[in-house]
């Protein structure tokens, strides 16, 4: 078919992109910013497709904005549509970078990138000369649109976090431990002991709290939460332990960060009995959106990163 003679699209293109941005986001100003657009911009582009199709897709008030019926039963046809388009954006940026080329940008907690994805790194991108890699430190879920990150990895519930695809990476205990040298002035036997013997605190950085560290009774597995008082507090996971190892003090991690020393004797756990059940380790990206082969790549990469923590 000659392309000249190709009709025009039934359907104006721009107004249902804006549509289902829209729809997700909630609102024309939290739409255009993650689009870098403009409130106006994102109106008027959905103002005009509904006026040529005869059809209204939002109840409007001053404040919010709700789906009509017709927007409703339009918007998963949308979503649909705006994959499709992803998809091919991506396959278009294969094509032109070369096949599993191009940058991908990783954001994970800090304690993790170190311990886990910056010893690894180094092979991978020998294996992959054509990626580029940027690591984001940071402990906070970004908004992966505006910040344009490809993936995320977070711990714990994702209980807040619509508009992500969540693929569990695998699942990880907490572990009390200390140094050798610090046990020989006496072990503890149970959460409550903790209270005669030094702590070592991890403050988060996004919340400014110390961390509460969480254990199991061994009967009954209810919860007990044990709000250590340090004597020395650090915002980074890695100084934490490496004050545990010292001697310092009793401290609290996630297994991956401290496995090297439990395995070689620097550290050794304390109240194994009473651990809380093992947590998930979430790879987050943007929903609707198809994996380019890059991406698909640092995403294997990830998920074959924690192989040697398990202890």
């Amino acid at each position: 078919m000659d392309v000249m003679s190709t009709p025009a699209l039934p359907f104006d293109l721009a107004g249902i992109v804006a549509f289902v941005r829209v729809a997700e986001a909630g609102s024309f100003a939290e739409a255009a910013r993650r689009a870098g657009s403009t409130t106006s911009a994102m109106s008027k582009a959905i103002l005009r497709f509904e006026r040529a199709r005869g059809l209204r897709l939002f109840h409007r008030t001053t404040h919010s904005i709700a789906l009509t019926e017709e927007g409703d039963r339009l918007l998963e046809s949308g979503r649909d549509l705006m994959a499709g388009l992803d998809r091919f954006g991506d396959a278009l940026s294969d094509v032109a970078a070369g096949r599993g080329s191009g940058r991908v940008r990783i954001t994970a907690p800090a304690s993790f990138a170190r311990a886990c994805i910056l010893p690894a790194l180094p092979d991978f991108l020998a294996a992959n000369p054509g990626l580029e890699i940027e690591v984001k430190f940071r402990n906070e879920l970004l908004d992966l649109a505006a910040e344009s990150v490809d993936i995320a990895l977070r711990t714990g519930a994702l209980d807040g976090l619509p508009g992500h695809r969540a693929q569990k990476l695998l699942t990880f205990p907490w572990i009390a431990c200390a140094a050798p040298a610090y046990l020989a002035r006496g072990v503890p036997k149970t959460p409550a002991d903790l209270a005669t013997h030094d702590h070592v605190g991890f403050r988060n950085p996004a919340t400014g709290q110390i961390l509460t560290w969480r254990f199991a009774d061994p009967r009954s597995r209810a919860t007990l939460r044990f709000t250590p008082k340090p004597r020395h507090t650090f915002d980074d996971a890695h100084a934490a332990i490496g004050l545990t190892r010292e001697g310092f003090g009793v401290g609290w991690g996630p297994a991956w960060l401290m496995g090297d020393d439990l395995r070689e004797g620097r550290l050794v756990e304390v109240l194994r009995d009473w651990r809380v059940p093992e947590e998930p380790l979430w790879l987050l990206r943007s929903s609707h959106r198809q994996a380019p082969e890059r991406t698909r790549r640092a995403m294997t990469f990830l998920a074959s990163l924690p192989s040697n923590w398990r202890v």
